[in-house]
């Protein structure tokens, strides 16, 4: 166990290429605009549907009257 994780270390140390701190500010931001473009496009399927499900029911209100 011990020399799982000695070999685990030093591969993370000596043979993983860390991506620079200009890098990560990047991925960051485009990871928060296709997070914020995901959950406006959830948000508006949200609202349309709760439009046409609003519709239906007013719909079949209608029907029985």
């Amino acid at each position: 166990m011990f020399k799982y994780f000695k070999d685990s270390y030093n591969e993370l140390v000596h043979k993983v290429s860390w991506p620079s701190f200009p890098q990560l500010q990047s991925s960051a931001v485009v990871v928060m605009v296709a997070s914020f473009i995901f959950a406006v496009v959830v948000l508006a399927m949200d609202l349309s549907f709760e439009n046409v499900m609003a519709a239906i029911y007013k719909g079949l209100a209608n029907l029985g009257r």
